[in-house]
């Protein structure tokens, strides 16, 4: 089996001394060995040279993903390439450097790895955990909704994830089905810690879009906490079991108000366990919504989550 080059390697340089816009030679970000079990040596100057690049996985605003192997190990990865220029232009640097400085220090089975990252005089190259069965939001598209043991599978899997994310102090903000990905099995990845390579879906370019997953408080101008998670998980429930968000309006203003209102509607083939679970994450009051540790244990996902096969 392939050694997964990121569980042995981590960059040196701290992101408040890599200037990511600035011209430098082909991999001049360090890295060296975190444990003596690397086939790479120590210091170790990565450049795309180290990877045999293969088809485009995807196609966005900053850059491409393509599919890679690393030479050495024959490892399959995920590189995802962003253009220095489209960065700068759109002032995101910072935004790319919490990115991956969150993701590189996050070790989850739903969450997808950032092994390494490299750059050149023009580009940024992320070195990504593959996830061979793609965008989950493809295949919510293609089959319009998913059944209750699916969906609780896949609520299971978020909460496992959002639990440790919060308990390294991270919030997310931005869950939604354009920022999961897929593993081989089928388990559930979140993909995105920060802004998505991805384009949006047509659905989301606007700002009613941008608005399905947005708690009351974010809207409402309040300070927010971990808890704006909690809420995003609701509405992303309801969106696997009904195939499309719960406050979807014709124009920002309803929107708005059915957000802030918490004007929650079910379809009649949603299970009452299900609903039961959705509504008490849909909750105006953050401190009211359910914990994470409860989602775990509510009824509806102990009958009908499915453990990933290892």
């Amino acid at each position: 089996m392939a050694t997964e080059p990121g569980r042995v390697l981590k960059p040196v340089n701290s992101f408040s001394s890599t200037d990511l816009t600035s011209p430098v030679k082909p991999g001049t970000v360090t890295l060296q060995a975190k444990e003596n079990t690397s086939t790479q040596p120590e210091g170790k100057k990565w450049s795309l040279q180290d990877f045999d690049i293969g088809r485009p996985l995807g196609k966005g605003k900053f850059g491409n993903v393509y599919l890679a192997r690393e030479k050495s190990t024959k490892y399959i990865v995920a590189i995802k390439v962003l253009f220095k220029s489209q960065l700068q232009k759109s002032g995101v640097e910072h935004q790319l450097r919490r990115e991956i400085e969150i993701q590189s220090h996050l070790s989850h089975p739903h969450i997808l790895r950032l092994f390494q990252y490299f750059h050149d005089k023009t580009r940024v190259f992320l070195v990504l955990e593959y996830a061979p069965k793609g965008e989950l939001y493809k295949e919510l598209m293609k089959i319009t909704r998913f059944d209750e043991k699916r969906t609780a599978t896949y609520m299971f899997q978020m909460a496992s994830a959002l639990l440790y994310c919060h308990s390294k102090k991270v919030i997310h903000r931005d869950i939604k089905p354009e920022n999961l990905l897929l593993g081989l099995t089928g388990d559930l990845k979140i993909a995105d810690f920060g802004w998505s390579v991805h384009a949006p879906s047509s659905r989301r370019t606007t700002l009613c879009g941008t608005l399905d997953y947005l708690p009351p408080e974010m809207i409402e101008g309040k300070l927010h906490d971990e808890k704006v998670d909690l809420w995003s998980l609701g509405v992303l429930c309801y969106e696997f079991l009904v195939g499309k968000p719960p406050f979807e309006a014709d124009n920002n203003t309803d929107t708005y108000r059915r957000i802030t209102k918490v004007d929650l509607q079910f379809p009649s083939y949603v299970s009452s366990p299900a609903r039961n679970l959705i509504s008490m994450l849909l909750k105006h009051d953050p401190s009211q919504r359910i914990t994470l540790e409860k989602v775990l244990e509510h009824p509806w996902i102990k009958e009908n989550h499915r453990p990933v096969p290892p």
